[in-house]
């Protein structure tokens, strides 16, 4: 990543910067996870990485005028299967790629990058929009929160075969209100390391700041039983295991107090079972007030340079 400081600019402002000086541009995107190994680019794997970055190289010419590879930093990598409708990313462009971008057209860079993109990209993943980033913006260690939602329809009636690749099928009918009252305990600052897989060196200490769950009775979703789920960041696997442990309770299987036993417990039980992935979506990702960008950037990754900041 270029070292160069990003300059305060109207959002999609047209670059007239001198060769060798970048701009950071926001990208705003969303991916259907099915067809991917995850966010992560990975060798001789799909991912969701590897095909945005390979189209931006594309339509930016890095490779024939001798330029750096885009590289993406995004706010928070999704696994194999989990899919996405608010992902933010962040890429440091040369500033007269960024001000070449509209041609012979009289679109703005932000909107001519988009439809560029559209033409090389695959259908399952979408950037809606690009624009220059505030000064001190970061994908990744700017965010305030990430918030997900899950999916799962428990009666047959609503196993719609067009939705299954992001509503899970449960076995047998679930306790909504058991489900959310058993995660009620795990709101705060916690130690979530019996809902995250372990990474040797990493802390397993998280702000969730939201967690609940319902059955909605009307809009796209009626019937079906819903996760909403925020938090600052999450550990690898945190948002399925958690899921997992609500639907035992749900189904029965646990009380309503075990998913708090599994907390103070502080370590991982045999018994949490990690949802599906194909269940969970990133809704939105918040970032601050564009002069409180670089502070929150700054403190963050003081707190994290040493771990992956993982959205499942």
């Amino acid at each position: 990543m270029s070292t160069t400081t990003p300059p305060t600019a109207p959002a999609d402002a047209p670059a007239t910067g001198a060769v060798g000086e970048t701009l950071r541009v926001r990208l705003d995107l969303a991916y259907d996870g099915t067809g991917f190994a995850g966010w992560a680019r990975q060798p001789a794997l799909r991912t969701v990485q590897g095909v945005l970055e390979e189209g931006l190289a594309t339509i930016l010419r890095t490779e024939p005028l001798g330029l750096p590879q885009p590289r993406l930093t995004v706010a928070g990598r999704t696994d194999a299967g989990v899919h996405a409708r608010g992902q933010v990313v962040h890429v440091d462009v040369p500033a007269e790629r960024w001000a070449a971008m509209p041609g012979r057209s009289d679109r703005e860079p932000g909107r001519a990058l988009v439809d560029r993109l559209a033409g090389v990209l695959p259908r399952d993943v979408v950037v809606h929009r690009a624009r220059v980033a505030p000064a001190g913006f970061d994908a990744r260690f700017s965010a305030t929160y990430r918030s997900y939602t899950y999916r799962i329809a428990d009666d047959p009636a609503l196993r719609d075969p067009l939705r299954r690749t992001h509503v899970v099928w449960a076995r047998r009918p679930l306790d909504v209100a058991a489900m959310h009252a058993a995660v009620q305990p795990l709101v705060g600052v916690r130690d979530f390391a019996a809902f995250c897989k372990p990474r040797p060196g990493a802390t397993t200490i998280r702000e969730l700041q939201h967690v609940a769950w319902e059955r909605p009775d009307g809009g796209p979703d009626a019937g079906l039983v819903l996760a909403h789920v925020r938090a600052d960041a999450f550990c690898h696997n945190m948002v399925r295991a958690i899921v997992g442990a609500s639907v035992a309770v749900g189904e029965g299987r646990r009380d309503v107090g075990w998913p708090a036993e599994l907390l103070a417990a502080r370590r991982r039980d045999a018994g949490v079972g990690v949802a599906p992935a194909h269940g969970l979506v990133l809704e939105q990702v918040s970032y601050p007030a564009d002069d409180e960008l670089a502070a929150r950037a700054e403190r963050i990754r003081a707190r994290r340079m040493d771990e992956d900041v993982w959205e499942d």
